[in-house]
């Protein structure tokens, strides 16, 4: 016993397992979707569709660590085999984040087979875990038992907060082979789950192992199959029967028909339960892909985009107890029914409310950001370097620009074709001259004027109008002095040759750079270029150097991510909020309309509720084609939809005391006494009842 109590020992290892084992999931799922994005180098899409895919994946599995569990290899013996393939899933995972090892379709190989090995190991020990600590207590220590339920959630919570902390860190800032340390980063969460697993091999001696006894869930299987066969061969003069499953009354006791007839009334009420999960999961995918947008300036320190996710755990553990010891006892005062199946409606509501909240969000990001060119389409910008102001004509378009003045917002420009010329007449100082370009479909440009003496010179360049998918900023020079110089900001070099040349575009982590090195002739000198923000794109030029003192002028092409994250607070308020009263009374809904021996079949189609609705997320993602403003409206609208379609349902629900189940099963041993026949019934253990003939 631990400490002279009533808690076994054994499960302190099973609780720091779980421990180690969720920090490893989550820690390594915080990452995912930046490494799709970074590593990878897919696209925002596709990103979202194969997070979603492993998460479905992860929700199918624990189905058949079930299966395996209770019918072939026991929970013990299940968590060790799965907890191996589970550590050579996340080594394999490790192994694809290194860039020296094979080429891009080597790491895609490596990280797609990490994956699915890592989804079959922990979807196949959640199952076994939970239900392996419950059966360390003895059956009259139920008070305890409970206990460490409730120590069991707070060590997967712990460990969610605490990796989707620490993860990113380990992404962002330790670098390695020459970028962001994703190798580093799935490497510590491998290391944990191996932790894991040894700490769970060095409890075996203390655990109670209860052998297989057969999985109950195919034991429902075969009752559903057998009621559906004997139905259809019966002939149509066969008398009518009260429902379709007392078909089965041949072959399984009465008391078997009615529990499965309780399920499948739950089961029924899950059919809408998957859009909530689809709304839920995207917190790890679009939501953080939303923050990438976003400033992430606190002050006194930078949040990385893949660690908000965290605030999820922490208002779990904050909102369980005032929702349990404030909210609910105050509805109660006010004499208000408010029953599970209203929860869990009311759950759903405030998850389409967080939506509504990141619809707003994305909004007001989106005003930061350049729409790409469509195809048949181009952008343009106009800098205006010369000494004079330049007038400038264009398909029948005339603008004047200033010298040296921010040029306007970039102007769009239909295309007749995939790619056309376009001929600009300038006028400069009474100098009329004119220059040719071929403009590209999908592609935006900055034209550059400066002056050769009395004339007006040209210079086309293609521009990056795409933030950073790390938040950083993007930066290149334009050279207005004679003389070659080579600048240095933070870690990277622009060299530019003199005369109006333009440095190659280059990314830099956001900060302020009041000392930059510019290195002309060999003498060095410094520039105070100020801040340069979240997501924004700089063309600073270079125009005069006089004695010690260098001249520029910065330009921001595109703005800086001007919403700030902390405005991605509220969604994740709701959303939890949501998450209390939907998935946590759900559960205790299920198990309370549930007898004790269907308690499994019902985790597991709870479980595929999970699983579908990040198939729902993967079919949008890659078939709806919306812009993101828009899909997280359609998410809300659908769930509100799906709500009250579940409200409709759950009014016609008549809550039943799984107790009266035994008032069943002992009218039909009664019954079974006064039988004359001698019939084989099969209850939902496996054994066969014998009926007894009356002598």
């Amino acid at each position: 016993k631990l400490c002279g109590t009533n808690y076994p020992l054994s499960i302190a290892f099973i609780v720091v397992n779980e421990f180690c084992e969720r920090f490893s999931y989550y820690g390594m799922k915080a990452v995912l979707t930046l490494y799709f994005l970074n590593y990878l180098h897919w696209s925002d899409n596709l990103s979202t569709a194969v997070y979603h895919a492993f998460s479905s994946l992860c929700y199918f599995t624990p189905v058949i660590g079930a299966l395996i569990a209770d019918s072939w290899l026991g929970k013990f013996r299940t968590i060790i085999y799965l907890s191996i393939v589970y550590v050579i899933g996340h080594i394999v995972k490790s192994i694809g984040a290194i860039p020296d090892v094979g080429d891009q379709t080597m790491h895609v190989a490596l990280s797609l087979v990490g994956l699915v090995l890592i989804a079959f190991g922990t979807g196949g020990i959640k199952p076994c875990v939970a239900a392996f600590g419950g059966d360390q207590f003895e059956e009259e220590h139920l008070e305890e038992r409970r206990k460490f339920f409730s120590i069991f959630y707070m060590s997967i919570n712990g460990g969610s907060v605490l990796s989707t902390l620490i993860t990113p860190i380990l992404r962002g800032d330790v670098q390695c082979f020459g970028g962001d340390c994703y190798a580093l980063a799935f490497g510590v969460p491998a290391a944990l789950m191996i932790i894991a697993l040894v700490v769970f091999i060095a409890g075996s001696g203390m655990y109670k192992k209860d052998p297989p006894q057969g999985n109950i869930l195919l034991q429902v299987c075969k009752c559903i199959g057998f009621a559906i066969k004997n139905r259809w061969r019966s002939s149509k003069k066969a008398a009518k029967r009260e429902h379709w499953l007392d078909w089965a009354e041949e072959k399984y006791s009465k008391r078997s028909i009615h529990e499965i007839k309780m399920v499948l009334r739950v089961l029924f009420l899950y059919i809408p339960l998957p859009m909530f999960w689809a709304l839920f999961d995207q917190q790890g995918s679009r939501w953080t892909l939303q923050a990438t947008r976003m400033n992430m300036d606190f002050g006194g320190f930078i949040l990385k985009p893949d660690q908000m996710q965290m605030l999820n755990a922490l208002l779990i553990l904050v909102f369980i107890p005032i929702f349990d010891m404030g909210i609910y006892p105050l509805i109660g005062l006010c004499k208000i029914n408010f029953t599970p199946l209203k929860k869990m409606a009311t759950g759903m509501i405030f998850a389409a409310l967080a939506f509504g909240a990141a619809t707003v969000v994305e909004v007001n990001v989106n005003k930061s950001v350049v729409a790409p060119p469509m195809a048949q389409q181009s952008l343009l910008q106009i800098l205006n370097l010369a000494d004079d102001q330049v007038r400038v004509s264009l398909q029948g378009t005339t603008m004047t620009l200033l010298s040296f003045e921010d040029p306007p917002e970039y102007q769009r420009w239909d295309l007749d074709a995939n790619n056309q010329t376009m001929k600009f007449d300038l006028s400069y100082k009474n100098e009329q001259t004119n220059c040719t370009y071929v403009f590209n479909g999908e592609t935006a440009y900055s034209l550059v004027l400066h002056n050769e003496g009395p004339r007006i010179e040209c210079k086309l360049v293609k521009d990056n109008i795409q933030k950073s998918d790390k938040g950083h900023a993007t930066i290149r020079f334009i050279n207005a002095h004679t003389e070659d110089m080579t600048i240095t900001v933070g870690s990277e070099h622009f060299n530019t040759t003199g005369n109006f040349s333009i440095s190659q575009i280059k990314t830099v982590e956001r900060g302020l750079y009041s000392d930059v090195k510019c290195t002309i002739a060999q003498t060095d000198y410094s520039i105070d270029v100020g801040l340069l923000d979240f997501g924004a794109t700089y063309t600073i030029v270079i125009t005069e150097v006089s004695g010690n003192k260098v001249t520029f002028k910065k330009i921001e092409d595109v703005q800086a991510n001007n919403v700030h994250i902390a405005f991605q607070i509220p969604q994740y308020v709701l959303l939890t909020a949501g998450e209390v009263m939907f998935s946590i009374t759900g559960l205790e809904f299920s198990y309370s309309q549930s007898p004790a021996n269907m308690k499994s079949v019902l985790q597991a189609g709870w479980l595929l509720t999970v699983a579908f609705g990040n198939v729902i997320v993967l079919i949008v993602a890659e078939g709806a084609g919306l812009e993101q403003w828009s899909e997280f409206l359609l998410f809300a609208v659908l769930l509100v939809a799906v709500s009250i379609i579940f409200s409709i349902m759950a009014h016609f629900y008549k809550y039943v005391d799984p107790e009266q189940l035994d008032l069943l099963g002992k009218e039909e041993r009664e019954e079974d006494n006064d039988l004359k026949t001698n019939e084989n019934l099969v209850p939902l253990d496996g054994n066969v009842v014998a009926k007894t003939t009356k002598m």
